[in-house]
């Protein structure tokens, strides 16, 4: 959890087996990422349960719904002046 974080009392327990070496690892990493065993764990399995469940999520359109993407796709790129100017400065890496 996060020091901006908003607290949230927790009421559900997760109880988990590891080797003592795989909890020395996550103590370590804990430790160094100044937090609690127990933020650590529960800040990185969110993380990741996140970013898979992100995986699994699709945007569902119709017939119509679909036409109208499509012919967004398809339409040529309209003009903008200021990144049109950007683009022919030199940049800072030049």
């Amino acid at each position: 959890m996060t020091a901006n974080a908003k607290r949230v009392r927790r009421s559900e327990k997760l109880d988990l087996r590891l080797t003592s070496s795989a909890k020395r690892s996550l103590q370590a990493a804990a430790e160094l990422q100044h937090k609690s065993l127990t933020e650590f764990v529960l800040d990185s399995a969110l993380t990741s349960a996140e970013a898979i469940l992100a995986e699994q999520r699709s945007i569902k359109l119709n017939a119509e719904q679909w036409k109208v993407f499509q012919k967004a796709l398809d339409a040529p790129p309209r003009y903008h002046e200021r990144l049109e100017r950007l683009l022919r400065e030199p940049s800072v890496f030049d």
